[in-house]
């Protein structure tokens, strides 16, 4: 069993938590900077080695190279053999190099801390840190090894990282994904799939004033099917279809030969992902000689509870013992836990400190919370048996 009064030694390192929080905002890792990413996840590396895990920087030509971590120490892990918990985090942000100008790291009067990128994802990195460091502080034995999988593309779409991540998934007995928590600090416990598709619709052109009649209109198809799009979202179910972006034509007097449409699909089940996906995939074209061509397809599909449910009151009881009340809730939003639950699993998201703003001007996170979501971090590892 871990201290009752774990909470408390993580408050007593408050500060020092808050200051490598501020050191890591500071780098700056937006998703398309290789170099400042692979600097980064050098400097991660070392300071997760020093923690006490075996660290490894895993190359990746296409975006920033990756941290694989685990932490098996015989003299903290009971069952050294055991499938390991993973742990998921990832280092990219949205923000662009220069961001710390206009948004530096700061703690206001209320005991908000922002930075760009702070509540997504960089607190989670020396969260993740600290509570290994503590696990070995307090001398406690986990019950199984943890592997800690960082990686440097999450924020589009984890085109590299998705074969790593899916491999580390397969032989691990649960899933921890450190993105931030909902409003009040609530459990992420589903999230909608995602797919993203593009419409290339392909006409003749044609002088729109001497000779229109030779011409098949482009934008003419693109309207039909911009309706006929749409019409597969169902609100009931929580199933959106989104024609987001569109171009089509040269001159108003010309019959548009080429146009088209990007594609943002959103949906709570795989049953409803794969009733539009296949939909929008068989899109037959309305206007006679036109011709459709469509690429694309799921990018990640649901986080369900079937995969997360049990988990989650897992964590409730835990929580509990810590005198925290832990609640669930759902987002349209993505993230590395779609890949994990999709495979079964089991998988807890929103594990992060609780703030606000993810992406936006005002992201932050509280600063008081960061001892209780640290013990909460170490009492799950000590205490789940999935």
């Amino acid at each position: 069993m871990y201290p009752r009064n774990l909470i408390s030694f993580y408050e007593d390192q408050q500060q020092q938590i808050l200051e490598t929080i501020g050191e890591l905002v500071r780098e700056e890792t937006p998703t398309d900077e290789k170099g400042r990413l692979d600097s980064f996840a050098a400097r991660l590396s070392d300071r997760y080695a020093a923690a006490g895990l075996d660290t490894e920087i895993v190359q990746n030509e296409g975006r920033g190279n990756h941290i694989r971590a685990r932490f098996e120490q015989a003299a903290h892990v009971e069952k050294t053999g055991a499938a390991p918990a993973l742990i998921l985090c990832h280092y990219d942000t949205v923000w662009p190099v220069g961001s710390l100008d206009t948004h530096p790291f700061r703690v206001d009067d209320q005991g908000w801390a922002y930075g760009p990128g702070i509540f997504d994802m960089q607190s989670s990195l020396a969260l993740v840190e600290y509570v290994l460091r503590g696990v070995k502080s307090l001398n406690l034995r986990l019950p199984r090894p943890v592997t800690v999988l960082v990686t440097s593309d999450e924020e589009v779409g984890s085109q590299t990282s998705r074969k790593l991540i899916e491999e580390e998934a397969r032989g691990a007995a649960y899933v921890l994904v450190m993105e931030p928590p909902l409003p009040g600090g609530k459990l992420k416990t589903t999230r909608k799939g995602g797919a993203h598709f593009a419409l290339e619709i392909t006409g003749r052109a044609a002088h729109a004033g001497v000779e229109p009649e030779k011409g098949i209109s482009a934008i003419q198809e693109l309207a039909h099917q911009v309706l006929a799009l749409h019409s597969l979202t169902d609100l009931e179910e929580g199933t959106t279809v989104n024609v987001g972006v569109v171009a089509a034509g040269t001159r108003s007097n010309v019959v548009a030969a080429q146009a088209e449409a990007k594609i943002d699909v959103r949906a709570w089940t795989a049953a409803e992902m794969a009733r539009v996906n296949a939909a929008i995939m068989d899109l037959e074209p309305m206007v006679d000689g036109v011709a459709l061509e469509v690429t694309g397809g799921e990018n990640r599909p649901p986080l369900e509870r079937t995969v997360t449910g049990a988990l989650f009151e897992q964590a409730q009881e835990v929580g509990r013992t810590l005198g925290l009340e832990l609640e669930e809730a759902g987002t349209g939003g993505g993230s590395d836990g779609n890949l994990t639950g999709a495979l079964g699993v089991p998988t807890l998201d929103g594990l992060g400190i609780p703030g606000h703003g993810a992406h936006a001007d005002h992201e932050h996170i509280e600063v008081d919370k960061i001892g209780e979501r640290a013990a909460l971090l170490t009492a799950l590892l000590m205490e789940l048996n999935s």
